[in-house]
């Protein structure tokens, strides 16, 4: 009688995009580093500077990858959300910063170092300011640079727009905070500003999306309980920030929000993504779509 040889299905292949910082490091730490079960699920992770993943998202090229919240608006078709995994600025956010202090008019017409034109900062920005200013794309890590010395590969830049630890670390090199949009939002809105978000492609099954979404909120959670080790972790994506700098920054990004966006930040997004449209800046209405929740 002949022995049917029973095969282990191979692992599903789940190709992670997220960023080289700190608390998407924090965020994803348990379920790439093995900290975790993942069944038949095999994660590999890509990193990338934001604007790189919005625009890998406009392909569909990763099956979860970290998003703007304004570039799902152009990949809507593509992504569903998932209600965990996002970065709120409760009342903080990118920081629009100069080498000295100056009027709202100036900037009007006037060349701003930005990391990316489909990034949450700048449609915060534009929200801000209007669409009137010219926007230079600069690497997120070299825009201090370019305000300090005012020119990025020859071209002169008379602000910069910052994400990620630049928001911390902007006045050790003298430059002058001109508006935090996160603040300004809030007092706009009342509403906590919405920055990054995680999307789960949608050709995938919904049950695969359920898992992986389900994977993501385990591994939130299990750097929140156990913060020194993913922290630790954290720390080599935090580009020379001291521990308590890094704790901090971490702390700003990795929190209640990111566990369960709620009502209110679901609410934010509708809103920031309905003011876009408005303002003609995002092209066309978005209502977003959740994984939902199991």
């Amino acid at each position: 009688m002949a022995t049917v040889e029973m095969k282990t299905p191979l692992p599903k292949r789940i190709r992670i995009g997220h960023s080289p910082d700190a608390d998407d490091a924090f965020m994803f730490y348990a379920l790439l580093q093995g900290r975790i079960p993942t069944g038949s699920y095999e994660f590999q992770h890509q990193l990338a500077d934001i604007e790189t993943l919005n625009r890998w998202a406009l392909e569909g090229r990763l099956e979860l990858t970290a998003l703007s919240v304004h570039a799902y608006a152009y990949v809507a078709d593509r992504y569903l959300l998932c209600p965990c995994g996002a970065s709120v600025g409760d009342g903080y956010g990118p920081v629009l910063v100069a080498r000295e202090p100056m009027p709202v008019e100036r900037l009007r017409n006037s060349a701003i170092a930005v990391p990316g034109t489909m990034t949450t900062a700048y449609l915060v920005l534009s929200l801000w300011l209007g669409t009137q200013f010219h926007p230079v794309v600069v690497p997120f890590d070299s825009i201090i640079p370019a305000v300090e010395v005012g020119f990025y590969q020859g071209q002169p830049v008379v602000a910069g727009l910052l994400i990620h630890e630049g928001q911390l670390t902007y006045g050790q090199h003298h430059l002058q905070l001109l508006v935090d949009l996160g603040r300004w939002w809030q007092e706009e809105t009342g509403l906590p500003l919405p920055l990054g978000l995680n999307g789960v492609r949608k050709d995938l099954q919904l049950q695969t999306a359920c898992d992986i979404t389900r994977l993501l909120l385990e591994s939130i959670r299990y750097g929140l309980e156990h913060r020194e080790e993913a922290l630790e972790y954290a720390l080599r994506f935090a580009r020379g920030l001291a521990r308590p700098m890094a704790d901090r920054f971490v702390g700003m990004y990795v929190n209640h929000w990111t566990l369960e966006l709620g009502q209110l930040g679901r609410q934010a997004i509708t809103e920031l993504l309905r003011r876009g449209y408005q303002a003609g800046i995002i092209p066309r209405a978005v209502e977003p779509e959740f994984v939902p929740l199991q």
